[in-house]
């Protein structure tokens, strides 16, 4: 028997209990769908934060507070930065074009008898230019507001927008934490940032009058910063001005041992925060595969009781010719068909899961056609491997005996 009359004979088998068939393929159809859906999940996730860090500014080093042990060891890492660190890095590394230091808080803001729950953002005039953010109205504080303490603040889009609606903010009052401040300007729209700061959600003030009106995060040493960003003139010189920044602050620090901060450049966010969700899409698409693994177990338990249900067909193709291998062949194809259209409905599912994912997350999942053949092909490869073992119980089967126990 020809390969072509043993996939019509299967076709013709399965079709016959449509039913049975679907409940057979239900495991690899979960499962295909459940990898589709988590690769793409994941691809998005690493393509969504990519994109983030890129749109927080070209050539920035980031200068973080505590070094990588106490980073992983816990989240109340010490705040071992202060603004005067941030004005040495500006003044003595020369390749450095502008800093932007940062304190971030949480605390109500407040106009009128509306009211929202911000992140408080202290910073120094510099923000605009090192972070590529741009004023929808209005004005950034000055350096003379730095130095006055004035209590003015600038708003980001979605806050403003739900502080003020209608009404222009500019110039109107909204209380901080229970402190009185002026808005000045309003940031254009921008989204999340580094730590997952919403800056559209945020207000930022001036860092002096930050401390000295809200929060006094002062330390013997000075202001206490959350981190620095500093923009380096160009990529060319990132290496030699992250050297410069880690050996000013050794000095600034009186440092002999191990570090209290840490310097990291986009490039080297890029390739941790890429390490992580790489293996946080690894992970889950494991899981998701053991559907598979489980869908194909219930393939070749269903193929043998198909076996022991078609002992009599069995034993009648052999008596009039039919070899081992024609059976054995017979039942293969039955088992690769169920794989892979199962595997087929199930990648179907997983991409148009993945289109709902992206309609109601901030990111795209990414669906690669290698993601999908693989997928295929692995479903595929699991009917060929669970179907061995009932297509050689139904080849073996002796003519004789199976029409006798029919």
């Amino acid at each position: 028997m020809d390969i072509g009359e043993s996939l019509r004979m299967a076709v013709k088998t399965l079709t016959a209990n449509k039913l049975r068939s679907t409940l057979t393929m239900l495991g690899i159809i979960i499962g295909n769908a459940s990898v589709i859906a988590m690769v793409g999940i994941g691809e998005g996730a690493q393509s969504f934060v990519a994109e983030e860090i890129e749109s927080l500014g070209p050539n920035l080093l980031f200068v973080i507070p505590g070094n990588q042990e106490t980073q992983r060891s816990t989240f109340n890492v010490p705040k071992t930065l202060v603004l005067e660190d941030a004005e040495a890095i500006a003044t003595q590394v020369s390749s450095v074009r502008e800093v932007a230091p940062e304190f971030n808080d949480r605390g109500p803001v407040i106009y009128r008898n509306r009211n929202a729950n911000a992140t408080i953002i202290g910073t120094t005039p510099g923000f605009l230019t090192v972070r590529s953010f741009e004023l929808d109205s209005g004005r950034f504080f000055t350096d003379l507001d730095m130095q006055r303490s004035t209590q003015v603040v600038v708003l980001g889009h979605k806050l403003a927008a739900r502080l003020f609606r209608e009404t222009d903010p500019i110039g109107q009052q909204v209380r901080v934490d229970g402190v009185s401040f002026q808005v000045i300007g309003v940031l254009q729209e921008k989204g999340s940032g580094l730590g997952g700061v919403d800056y559209d959600e945020s207000v930022l003030m001036p860092l002096i009058t930050m401390s000295r009106r809200l929060t006094g995060q002062t330390s013997p040493y000075g202001i206490e910063l959350t981190y620095i960003v500093a923009s380096i003139d160009n990529e060319q010189n990132m290496g030699a001005a992250q050297f410069q920044i880690e050996n000013l602050l050794r000095l600034r620090h009186k440092i002999s041992g191990e570090d209290d901060f840490t310097v990291r450049s986009q490039k080297e966010l890029l390739e941790f925060t890429g390490t992580i969700t790489g293996a946080l899409t690894a992970m889950l698409a494991a899981i998701a595969g053991i559907s598979l693994l489980v869908g194909g177990i219930g393939i070749m338990n269903i193929m043998l009781v198909s076996v022991r249900e078609r002992t009599q067909e069995i034993g009648l193709r052999k008596a009039i010719g039919a070899s081992g291998q024609d059976i054995l062949v017979q039942f293969m194809i039955e088992a690769v068909i169920l794989s892979a259209v199962g595997g087929v409905i199930g990648t179907l599912i997983g991409v148009g899961g993945s289109v709902m994912i992206g309609q109601v997350t901030p990111f795209q999942p990414g669906i690669s056609v290698s993601a999908i053949v693989t997928s295929v092909c692995v479903s595929g490869g699991i009917g060929l491997f669970f179907g061995v073992v009932p297509a050689r119980q139904a080849a073996k089967l002796d003519p004789i005996v199976a029409l006798r126990s029919a």
